[in-house]
């Protein structure tokens, strides 16, 4: 049987959510002639060492450096400015952006039919926070972008006042990714109230320090899950149309 090869390519990936998704995915539909490989790289130029694949997701720190070596980039990709999925067909490689589906479908759930919030704050400027800011540019909600050298404001210059006049707060980074779990970003974390959503990019674990701390405010909270879930879900439609 010729096995069909998917895989993820990143570094580290040893708290990867892929593999097992995927491998739970050809399980329950019964499908024995494909395989889901994680590639580790050190530097992005090893990526042209990975041959005879027909699907490759992207995950830290090289959703931006890969485009280098792409022939294609869907419209999407291209406007975001970061790839997360790249299909292998005839002879080329095109980039997609399937953050940005997973992203949308699975924010608006969380203020549950309220009114959507005005006014957010994306922490990191990273390939993940360029799906997040598409996705606020979409929904027409005003953001800062937050970062430690770069972006719209620093972390040492949040206060109180800047944390209550924005609602909602998502976090890119890998901060407080386990096994780094009692870390988060640096916050003023008493101006957050019951008026807040916090959302974390982060999956593992499930309730990290920054959503814990959200949370014993009053915020209403969600992990990166079901995001992680629905980007894979459009990786494969697209490998397989």
């Amino acid at each position: 049987m010729i096995m069909k090869k998917y895989g993820l390519i990143g570094y580290p990936l040893s708290h990867s959510f892929s593999p097992g998704y995927f491998a739970e995915k050809f399980k329950k539909s019964e499908i024995t002639d494909c395989r889901y490989d994680l590639y580790p790289l050190t530097e992005i130029v090893e990526f042209d060492d990975i041959k005879d694949c027909l699907g490759i997701n992207v995950t830290i720190p090289y959703k931006e450096q890969v485009i280098a070596y792409l022939d294609e980039l869907s419209v999407e990709a291209e406007t975001i400015g970061a790839v997360n999925t790249i299909k292998y067909i005839d002879g080329k490689r095109i980039g997609y952006n399937t953050d940005a589906y997973g992203f949308t479908k699975s924010l608006s759930p969380l203020w549950d039919g309220k009114a959507q919030p005005e006014r957010a704050l994306v922490l990191g400027t990273g390939g993940a926070a360029r799906a997040v800011w598409y996705v606020l540019d979409q929904l027409g909600i005003a953001y800062k972008k937050v970062s430690r050298t770069k972006g719209d404001i620093t972390y040492g210059a949040l206060d109180k006042k800047l944390i209550e006049e924005h609602h909602l707060i998502i976090n890119t980074t890998p901060v407080g990714m386990s096994p780094h779990a009692d870390a988060c970003p640096d916050l003023p974390y008493e101006g957050i109230s019951a008026d807040h959503y916090l959302y974390d990019l982060v999956y593992n674990p499930e309730k990290t320090l920054f959503l814990s701390r959200g949370e014993s405010n009053g915020a209403v909270i969600k992990n990166g899950h079901q995001m992680l879930e629905l980007q894979a879900d459009r990786s494969w439609e697209i490998w397989n149309s």
